[in-house]
C-alpha cells in the first residue's frame, strides 16, 4: 500500500515527513534539507524554480519570485513573476508537487496521498483552495488538519499517558493561531481554537524593514516598487538580524544602496534586543486576542493550563516567549523544533487514516473552526431586513457533531424557504462565506409563522449535511456540501453519509416524547393553581431541549418533567399514556 505523507505547507518553509518503524521522521529534500522555501521563480529562461534557489533568486531578481502567498489562499489575488501570472493555488501547487518528489525519491516509491495542514483559523475557501492545490500537485488530499492540532498530536504521540491541559501558541512565518486542548488516556480532545490569518514572522521582519527605510526617507511600499533591489536586500539583513537576536542581545545591520549592493563603507544600523522588542511590540500586543479568545471559549483560567507549547519558528524570537510569561504566567514549553513540529504531527495523521499499528492507540477529536448557520430576516417597526445570520454549529463544537435549530416562515401562505447556509463569525451574513443552500417546497398554506426545523451534521472530514423538515411531514429536504472535505468517489462518501446518520436524533418524533408532553399539557389544567407555573416551566424546559436535538439535554429534561411530576402525585408510563 503506498504511503500516506504529512505535509506542512508553511508561508516560509514548508516540509513533509512520514511514519518509520512507529516513529514520526522528516523527509529531506533534493539538498538534503527538511526545510523547502515556499518559494517560487522563474528564471529568464522560463525554467521553474522552487524552494532554496528560488529564495536566493528572490534576493537579485525578485520580479521573478514570489513568496507568502499562502496568506492568499482562497483570494481571487495573482502574483506577477517574470511577466507570467500565478495564482496562490498554482504557486502552492508547485512547493507541494515538489514535496511529493522529494518523498517519492527518500522513500523509493509512488507517493499519491497526502495529509496537508492549514492554520486552524483558515476558512471554508482556503481549505478548499489547499485541497486544490494538492490534487494540482497530483495527491489524493486525504484531510486538511489544524496546524495546531498536528502539533499537539506529535506532544501527544511522545506522551501519551499525561493528563493535563496544553495550549499551544502557533506563530508561523504568515499566520498565528492558538488552540486549547486536553490530553487523558491516549486521547488528544480539542477544545477551542482561535487565530489570526494576517500575523507572523514575516510582519516582524516586514516591521523591522520599513523603520529601517523611513531612517532613509523612503516608504516600504514605494520603495518596493521603485528600488526592488534594495528592499530585497534589505529585507534578507533584516530577516538574519532578526534571527540572530534569538541568541544575540545587539546586531549588526548593513544597508544596502539602491541596487541592492553592500558597499564596504555601506551605512550600518545597530538594533538591540530591546529596541528590537519596542519596535515590534504592536505586533506582540496582537497575540493577546485570539489566546484570551481561546480561553474564553473554552471557560478556561490560565492557572487550568499545565503546558503552552510554542510552535512555529516565529515562536524562537525571545518576546514570544517574554508574552507567554506576562500573559499566562507560565514558562512556555518547546520540546521539539518548532520549525518541524507541524509536519512530525502530519505524519502521526497520516498514520490514523491509515490504521497504522504504531498509533492504534491514539485517538484525537478536532472542533469546528468557525461557525456554521444560515441566513434569516428581522422585523424592524414592521419592516421586514433580509441578511441576517443565526448560528446552528458554534466555533468550536467538537465534531462530528449534529444539531438542529426551529425556524418559522415570514408570510402567510408562504410555500417554499430557501435556507442558505454560511460559515463566519459576524451577525451580517453579506461578511461571512456562502457555502450552499437547500430549497424546502410543499409548505402547507396557513398564516405567517410556521415552524419548521433545520439541521446541521458535521464531521470531521469536512462534510457538512443540511436538514431541513417540518414537524407534521414525514419528508425531510437535505443536501451535502463537501467544499473542504478530502477527495471522495461515489461510494466513499455515501459511506461518509451514512455515519453521519447515527450523529442525529429526532426526539419529536419519539413516541414516548410526544406522549409525555400532550400528558404534562392536560394536566396543566388540573393541577393546584399554585402549582400550575411549575410544571409549565418543567414543559418549557422539555420543549426547548427538543428543540435543541441534543439527546443529552432531552434526557435530563425528560427526567427533570417526570420528577415534577412525581412530586404532585402523577405517575407517567409512556406505553400507555
Amino acid at each position: 500500500m503506498p504511503p500516506i505523507i504529512g505535509i506542512d505547507l508553511g508561508t516560509t518553509n514548508s516540509l513533509c515527513a512520514h511514519l518509520v518503524e512507529g516513529v514520526p521522521r522528516l523527509i529531506p529534500n533534493a539538498v538534503g534539507e527538511v526545510l523547502t522555501p515556499s518559494v517560487v521563480g522563474v528564471t529568464e529562461s522560463g525554467q521553474v524554480l522552487v524552494g532554496a534557489a528560488a529564495k536566493e533568486l528572490r534576493v537579485t531578481q525578485p520580479d521573478r519570485c514570489a513568496s507568502c502567498f499562502k496568506r492568499f489562499m482562497g483570494s481571487n489575488e495573482t502574483l506577477a513573476i517574470g511577466g507570467q501570472s500565478f495564482t496562490p493555488i498554482e504557486l502552492s501547487s508547485l512547493v507541494l508537487q515538489s514535496l511529493r518528489d522529494d518523498a517519492r525519491h527518500h522513500l523509493r516509491e509512488m507517493v499519491t496521498e497526502a495529509v496537508i495542514t492549514v492554520p486552524a483559523y483558515f476558512n471554508d475557501n482556503q481549505r478548499q483552495a489547499t485541497k486544490l492545490a494538492g490534487e494540482m500537485a497530483g495527491l489524493l488530499v486525504r484531510r486538511i488538519v489544524n496546524e495546531p492540532t498536528a502539533a499537539a498530536l506529535t506532544y501527544g504521540f511522545h506522551d501519551r499517558n499525561s493528563e493535563k491541559r496544553l495550549l499551544v501558541i502557533d506563530l508561523g512565518g504568515g499566520t498565528f493561531d492558538v488552540t486549547l486542548m486536553d490530553v487523558f488516556e491516549g486521547t488528544l480532545e480539542i477544545v477551542s481554537t482561535a487565530g489570526e490569518s494576517f500575523l507572523g514572522g514575516e510582519d516582524f521582519t516586514d516591521r523591522l524593514v520599513a523603520t529601517l527605510l523611513q531612517k532613509q526617507g523612503l516608504q516600504l511600499e514605494s520603495a518596493e516598487l521603485r528600488e526592488p533591489l534594495r528592499v530585497a536586500r534589505l529585507r534578507q539583513q533584516c530577516e538574519t538580524a532578526k534571527r540572530q537576536l534569538t541568541t544575540k542581545e545587539s546586531v549588526v545591520i548593513t544597508l544596502p544602496d539602491d541596487v541592492g549592493h553592500l558597499l564596504p563603507d555601506a551605512p550600518t544600523v545597530r538594533i538591540d534586543r530591546t529596541s528590537y522588542a519596542k519596535l515590534v511590540s504592536p505586533l506582540v500586543e496582537r497575540l493577546s486576542q485570539p489566546v484570551a479568545k481561546a480561553l474564553r471559549d473554552g471557560q478556561c483560567n490560565p492557572a487550568d493550563i499545565a503546558d503552552v507549547i510554542l510552535v512555529g519558528g516565529a515562536t524562537r524570537m525571545p518576546v514570544v516567549a517574554d508574552f507567554v510569561r506576562e500573559f499566562l504566567d507560565k514558562e512556555p514549553l518547546c520540546k521539539f523544533n518548532p520549525d518541524e513540529v507541524v509536519g512530525l504531527g502530519a505524519a502521526v495523521q497520516a498514520a490514523l487514516i491509515a490504521d497504522d499499528q504504531a498509533v492504534e492507540d491514539l485517538v484525537m477529536t478536532d472542533v469546528c473552526p468557525f461557525t456554521l448557520g444560515i441566513e434569516v430576516v428581522k422585523e424592524f417597526l414592521g419592516e421586514i431586513k433580509p441578511g441576517y445570520f443565526v448560528p446552528i454549529i458554534h466555533r468550536n463544537t467538537t465534531i462530528p457533531v449534529s444539531k438542529e435549530e426551529p425556524f418559522q416562515t415570514v408570510a402567510p401562505n408562504q410555500r417554499e424557504v430557501n435556507v442558505v447556509v454560511y460559515q463566519g463569525e459576524h451577525r451580517r451574513v453579506e461578511k461571512n462565506f456562502k457555502i450552499g443552500e437547500l430549497k424546502v417546497t410543499g409548505i402547507p398554506p396557513g398564516p405567517a409563522g410556521k415552524q419548521f426545523f433545520v439541521r446541521f451534521t458535521y464531521d470531521i472530514n469536512g462534510i457538512l449535511e443540511v436538514e431541513a423538515y417540518l414537524p407534521e411531514s414525514p419528508k425531510k429536504f437535505r443536501t451535502v456540501l463537501t467544499q473542504h472535505a478530502k477527495s471522495f468517489d461515489k461510494q466513499e462518501l455515501e459511506d461518509a453519509v451514512r455515519k453521519l446518520q447515527s450523529l442525529k436524533y429526532y426526539p419529536r418524533e419519539d413516541l414516548v416524547n410526544q406522549r409525555l408532553l400532550r400528558y404534562c399539557e392536560r394536566l396543566v389544567g388540573e393541577v393546584s393553581p399554585f402549582h400550575r407555573s411549575e410544571l409549565e416551566a418543567a414543559i418549557d424546559t422539555f420543549e426547548a431541549a427538543m428543540s435543541s436535538g441534543e439527546r443529552e439535554a432531552v434526557e435530563f429534561a425528560h427526567n427533570g418533567l417526570l420528577q415534577i411530576l412525581s412530586t404532585l402525585g402523577y405517575e407517567f408510563r409512556g406505553d400507555r399514556e
